[in-house]
Protein backbone atom coordinates (compact mmCIF):
# COMPACT_ATOMS: atom_id res chain seq x y z
CA UNK A 1 0.00 0.00 0.00
CA UNK A 2 1.51 3.33 -0.95
CA UNK A 3 1.67 6.20 1.52
CA UNK A 4 -1.17 8.26 0.04
CA UNK A 5 -3.51 5.27 -0.03
CA UNK A 6 -2.65 4.48 3.60
CA UNK A 7 -3.33 8.09 4.60
CA UNK A 8 -6.69 8.20 2.84
CA UNK A 9 -7.60 4.78 4.25
CA UNK A 10 -6.81 6.10 7.72
CA UNK A 11 -9.01 9.15 7.14
CA UNK A 12 -11.87 7.12 5.68
CA UNK A 13 -12.08 4.49 8.40
CA UNK A 14 -11.57 7.03 11.17
CA UNK A 15 -14.41 9.14 9.80
CA UNK A 16 -16.67 6.10 9.56
CA UNK A 17 -15.83 5.15 13.15
CA UNK A 18 -16.64 8.64 14.35
CA UNK A 19 -19.96 8.62 12.51
CA UNK A 20 -20.93 5.24 13.95
CA UNK A 21 -20.05 6.44 17.44
CA UNK A 22 -22.19 9.55 17.08
CA UNK A 23 -25.02 7.43 15.70
CA UNK A 24 -24.79 5.15 18.75
CA UNK A 25 -25.42 8.12 21.03
CA UNK A 26 -28.53 9.07 19.06
CA UNK A 27 -29.90 5.52 19.29
CA UNK A 28 -29.19 5.39 23.04
CA UNK A 29 -30.90 8.74 23.49
CA UNK A 30 -34.05 7.19 21.99
CA UNK A 31 -33.67 4.08 24.16
CA UNK A 32 -32.71 1.79 21.26
CA UNK A 33 -29.76 0.16 22.99
CA UNK A 34 -29.52 -2.75 20.58
CA UNK A 35 -28.78 -0.35 17.72
CA UNK A 36 -26.57 1.79 19.95
CA UNK A 37 -24.39 -1.18 20.84
CA UNK A 38 -24.29 -2.34 17.21
CA UNK A 39 -23.01 1.10 16.20
CA UNK A 40 -20.32 0.98 18.89
CA UNK A 41 -19.22 -2.43 17.58
CA UNK A 42 -19.12 -1.03 14.04
CA UNK A 43 -17.00 1.89 15.27
CA UNK A 44 -14.58 -0.54 16.92
CA UNK A 45 -14.28 -2.53 13.68
CA UNK A 46 -13.61 0.66 11.68
CA UNK A 47 -10.98 1.75 14.21
CA UNK A 48 -9.19 -1.57 13.74
CA UNK A 49 -9.04 -0.87 10.00
CA UNK A 50 -7.80 2.66 10.67
CA UNK A 51 -5.11 1.33 13.00
CA UNK A 52 -4.02 -1.13 10.32
CA UNK A 53 -3.52 1.76 7.90
CA UNK A 54 -1.60 3.66 10.57
CA UNK A 55 0.56 0.58 11.21
CA UNK A 56 1.37 0.44 7.49
CA UNK A 57 2.71 3.99 7.75
CA UNK A 58 4.69 3.21 10.90
CA UNK A 59 6.21 0.08 9.33
CA UNK A 60 7.18 2.02 6.22
CA UNK A 61 9.05 4.55 8.31
CA UNK A 62 10.64 1.84 10.47
CA UNK A 63 11.94 0.17 7.29
CA UNK A 64 13.71 3.36 6.30
CA UNK A 65 11.07 4.77 3.96
CA UNK A 66 10.81 8.25 5.37
CA UNK A 67 7.17 9.28 5.57
CA UNK A 68 6.75 12.97 4.84
CA UNK A 69 4.92 14.88 7.53
CA UNK A 70 2.32 16.66 5.47
CA UNK A 71 -0.85 18.52 6.31
CA UNK A 72 -2.72 15.49 4.98
CA UNK A 73 -0.83 13.17 7.35
CA UNK A 74 -1.61 15.45 10.30
CA UNK A 75 -5.24 15.56 9.22
CA UNK A 76 -5.36 11.75 9.13
CA UNK A 77 -3.86 11.42 12.60
CA UNK A 78 -6.26 14.05 13.91
CA UNK A 79 -9.19 12.07 12.49
CA UNK A 80 -7.97 8.91 14.19
CA UNK A 81 -7.48 10.53 17.59
CA UNK A 82 -10.90 12.21 17.44
CA UNK A 83 -12.58 8.97 16.38
CA UNK A 84 -10.98 7.11 19.29
CA UNK A 85 -12.04 9.78 21.78
CA UNK A 86 -15.58 9.97 20.46
CA UNK A 87 -15.93 6.17 20.53
CA UNK A 88 -14.87 6.16 24.19
CA UNK A 89 -17.31 8.97 25.00
CA UNK A 90 -20.10 7.23 23.07
CA UNK A 91 -19.63 4.12 25.21
CA UNK A 92 -20.00 6.32 28.29
CA UNK A 93 -23.12 7.99 26.91
CA UNK A 94 -24.72 4.63 26.11
CA UNK A 95 -24.04 3.49 29.68
CA UNK A 96 -25.44 6.75 31.01
CA UNK A 97 -28.63 6.41 28.98
CA UNK A 98 -29.02 2.82 30.18
CA UNK A 99 -29.19 4.23 33.72
CA UNK A 100 -31.45 7.13 32.80
CA UNK A 101 -33.83 5.00 30.72
CA UNK A 102 -33.73 1.62 32.51
CA UNK A 103 -37.24 0.73 31.35
CA UNK A 104 -35.97 0.58 27.76
CA UNK A 105 -32.82 -1.40 28.52
CA UNK A 106 -33.00 -5.16 28.10
CA UNK A 107 -29.91 -6.70 29.67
Amino acid sequence: MDIEVAIFTLITHSGEARSSSMESIQHAKKGDFKKAIACIEDAKAKLILAHQAQTTLIHAEAQGNKVEISLLMIHAQDHLMNAMTIKDMAEEFVDLYKNVLPEKWEA
